[in-house]
């Protein structure tokens, strides 16, 4: 089999801040945008890497999910518990310097982990945590 990840869904609960994060943060390329009943989706991706996709959606807007269930994803963001992605870099102090100087919030500086990874952890604007791990 030729399976691969194409694409991935982040939710968000202010568009215009998510994509800001994504785009202006941490580099990514714009690569679709789709408004729908004043809702917005936004597929965003890393530069070079055209077949990677990262779909930042309205939390809660699949069918089917009821109220008490959007409550309980808003109130899973809040916290940071609802979603998370992985990154990857070669220059983990470089490209924390540069998140943390664009202002996001950090969770974990760059940190060596006893799994031996070394990485480090923000937030996006929506709570969900970004982890970004050292290439090596």
């Amino acid at each position: 089999m030729d399976i691969t990840i194409h694409t991935t869904f982040l939710p968000h609960d202010d568009p215009e801040a998510s994509l800001a994060f994504y785009r202006d943060t941490l580099g990514f390329e714009v690569r679709n945008q789709v408004e729908y009943g004043g809702m917005h989706w936004n597929t965003v991706g890393p530069a070079g890497q055209r077949d990677v996709n990262l779909v930042l959606h309205p939390a809660g807007a699949d069918p089917g999910v009821t109220d008490q269930e959007r409550r309980t994803i808003a109130e899973m963001m809040a916290k940071g518990t609802y979603s998370s992605i992985m990154l990857a870099t070669a220059d983990l102090d470089g490209t924390f310097a540069t998140i943390e100087a664009a202002g996001a919030e950090v969770v974990q500086e760059p940190t060596d982990q006893p799994w031996g990874a070394r990485d480090c952890a923000f937030r996006d604007p929506a709570g969900n945590m970004v982890r970004i791990q050292e290439r090596r």
